[in-house]
C-alpha cells in the first residue's frame, strides 16, 4: 500500500483519497472536495470548477480544464503522471458526481448549447449554472438568449430551484 503524502493546500479534516507523481516528482492529488494541483494559485481547485478532464494514455498525460467566462480563454492544465491508475478513477468520479444536470438545446440547425447546473459532490452549497455555446453561435442574439433562456428556466424547474 502507498503511503499518503502530504500536501500544504488541504483545508483542515480534508485527506488525499488518491493521488500520483508529475514527471518532475511534483504531487497531483484529490480530495473528496477538490482537485490539488501545482502550478495554480491557489493549488486548490473544486471539482465543480472542472470543466473537463481527458486522460492521454499514449503521453500519460491529464488535460484539465477549468470552468471559464464565455469570451475569455478557459484556464487549462497538462499533466505528465507516474502512477495514476487511482487518480484518474477519482478524478473521473468526483467531475462526473458535480453535474446536477446537463442539457443540450438545438438554437438552429445544428447549432446549440450546453446547460449545465454544478454543485460541489458532497451536496453542498448552491448550484452554479453555465452555458457551453457550440461555435458559430452568438450569445447577445435575441433568437438564442430567448432560447438559452427558456433551457435554462427549464432545468432549474427540473431541480427545484
Amino acid at each position: 500500500m502507498r503511503r499518503r503524502p502530504r500536501t500544504p493546500s488541504l483545508q483542515r479534516g480534508e485527506r488525499l483519497l488518491a493521488w500520483a507523481e508529475t514527471a518532475d516528482g511534483t504531487l497531483v492529488g484529490g480530495s473528496r472536495d477538490a482537485f490539488h494541483l501545482p502550478g495554480r494559485d491557489p493549488s486548490r481547485l473544486p471539482w465543480q470548477e472542472i470543466a473537463k478532464a481527458d486522460w492521454d494514455i499514449d503521453e500519460r498525460e491529464l488535460h484539465v480544464v477549468e470552468v471559464g467566462t464565455f469570451g475569455e480563454a478557459q484556464v487549462e492544465h497538462r499533466l505528465v503522471l507516474t502512477d495514476p491508475d487511482r487518480l484518474l478513477s477519482l478524478v473521473r468520479e468526483r467531475v462526473t458526481a458535480s453535474i446536477v444536470v446537463q442539457r443540450h438545446v438545438t438554437v438552429r440547425d445544428r447549432l446549440g448549447a450546453r446547460v449545465l447546473g454544478r454543485r460541489a459532490p458532497a451536496g453542498a452549497g448552491p448550484i452554479a449554472w453555465f452555458v457551453d455555446y457550440d461555435a458559430g453561435l452568438d450569445p447577445a442574439d435575441p433568437m438564442v438568449v430567448e432560447v438559452v433562456d427558456a433551457a435554462l428556466a427549464a432545468a432549474r424547474a427540473d431541480v427545484g430551484e
